[in-house]
C-alpha cells in the first residue's frame, strides 16, 4: 500500500514539480520534507528513460548516497543495476553519474541512517525512525534496503531537465494578464 502511495504521489506531483522548475523550492524544509532529488534512469526493459525522485545525503565532494528501500525488487535500483550510467537532478544543478550499489560498505549504517534523517517524513511514515533506533533495531528494520552511491562523472545539459516545462509559468502569467486586460 505505502509503496503504490508513493509511486502516485511521485508520479502526479514530484516529477511535475521539478519539470516546473520547482525542485529547489521543494528542498527548502528537509527536515520535514526531505533532501530529495529525481534520478534519470533508462528502463531496462523497456529502454525509456525513467524519471523517479529519491531522498539523499550528499558525499562530498562528488557522489550522493540513495536508498532503494523496498529492497532489491525495487524497479529503479534494478534498472541502475543494469544500466548505471544515469543522470542526477539536484537543487543546484544536474550531473551525469554511475550508480554503485555499495551494501555492503564499511559504514553502511552510518550512512543509511543518514540517507533516512534525510528522507524527512518518508522513513518515520514507513516505521524506520533513525533518530530513535540503536545501529542493532535499524539494521534488523533496514536489512532488505540497497545502499546505492551515486559517482559524479561529469556535468550534464541538454533540455530534458530540471525546469523543462517552467514555460508553462510564462504561458499562464500571460494567459492570466490576457484575461485582465480583457475585463477592464
Amino acid at each position: 500500500m505505502l509503496r503504490k502511495w508513493f509511486k502516485r504521489l511521485n508520479r502526479w506531483l514530484m516529477i511535475p514539480m521539478w519539470r516546473l522548475g520547482l525542485g529547489k523550492p521543494m528542498n527548502i524544509w528537509p527536515s520535514v520534507g526531505g533532501r530529495i532529488l529525481v534520478l534519470a534512469h533508462t528502463g531496462r526493459k523497456s529502454g525509456y528513460r525513467r524519471l523517479t525522485p529519491l531522498n539523499y545525503a550528499p558525499s562530498p565532494p562528488s557522489s550522493v548516497f540513495v536508498l532503494a528501500g523496498f529492497g532489491a525488487r525495487t524497479d529503479w535500483y534494478l534498472n541502475a543495476l543494469t544500466n548505471p550510467a544515469v543522470e542526477v537532478w539536484l537543487p543546484d544543478g544536474r550531473w551525469l553519474a554511475e550508480a554503485i550499489d555499495v551494501s555492503d560498505h564499511p559504514l553502511r549504517m552510518a550512512i543509511l541512517r543518514d540517507v533516512l534523517i534525510a528522507s524527512g517524513f518518508a522513513a518515520p511514515l514507513a516505521g524506520v525512525n533513525p533518530r530513535r533506533l540503536s545501529d542493532q533495531e535499524l539494521d534488523e528494520k533496514t536489512a532488505d534496503y540497497r545502499l546505492i552511491e551515486l559517482q559524479y562523472r561529469a556535468d550534464a545539459s541538454g533540455t530534458h531537465g530540471p525546469g523543462d516545462l517552467s514555460w508553462i509559468w510564462v504561458a499562464a502569467a500571460a494567459l492570466w494578464l490576457m484575461d485582465r486586460m480583457r475585463r477592464r
